[in-house]
């Protein structure tokens, strides 16, 4: 791979958006498979992973110490630091970076949060632009039977408990969902998300992501 027109490395830039829920991880999981199979270096960044950062967003969540401009600034650095010391040098040696999750992200939950969303995309100006970027989306009905399913309970987090949109957790899950969708769908437009519906088959996702991502590797 030459260098890339959008962010100027060597390597690709591709990211997977959604919701908890949404199957974001299983898609993100099967294209790094596919794509070492055609014998490509991939790297896997997740949202807050940062080895500095994360236990420090994890304890203030646990003792509930985050305001909204806390929150914005622990996950901002939080993606600095995996910039700064795991996408950048993958991208400068040619991999291929698969993003569970981007700094779409963080437009859409800190403006549901109530800041300016343009102050949001400030924070982050200096984000390389990806290649591609899917967005899966999953209605709030399907996402909280899906993640019951899963670990029993809704997050209090991704049920906008924090916001105080409602004292009742699923009704406050779907508020919360809701906007955060309503963002996503701006921001879809603005940025040319190649749009999935997350409730379809996993391999049908899986191989509608294959003959997007197939032409830039070649």
């Amino acid at each position: 791979m030459n260098n890339n027109k959008n962010h100027g490395y060597e390597g690709l830039l591709i990211v997977i958006e959604g919701t908890d829920g949404s199957g974001k991880s299983t898609q993100v999981n099967m294209l790094s498979d596919y794509i070492k199979s055609k014998s490509f270096g991939v790297t896997v960044s997740e949202w807050k992973t940062s080895r500095l950062i994360s236990n420090v967003i994890n304890d203030a969540k646990e003792r509930n110490a985050l305001n909204t401009t806390t929150y914005s600034l622990l996950y901002a650095a939080d993606y600095t630091d995996r910039l700064e010391n795991e996408i950048i040098p993958a991208l400068e040696s040619g991999f291929v970076v698969l993003m569970d999750r981007y700094t779409y992200t963080a437009y859409v939950r800190d403006s549901v949060r109530g800041h300016d969303i343009n102050w949001v995309k400030n924070l982050y100006s200096f984000a390389p632009k990806p290649d591609l970027v899917f967005y899966l989306n999953v209605a709030p009905d399907i996402l909280i039977k899906r993640l019951i399913a899963k670990n029993g309970v809704l997050d209090y987090f991704e049920a906008g408990r924090d916001i105080g949109v409602s004292m009742d957790t699923y009704n406050s899950f779907e508020i919360y969902q809701k906007r955060c969708l309503e963002e996503y769908k701006k921001l879809s437009k603005e940025y040319g998300f190649t749009e999935l519906d997350g409730t379809m088959p996993i391999e049908q996702i899986h191989d509608i992501i294959k003959q997007k991502v197939e032409p830039l590797l070649k």
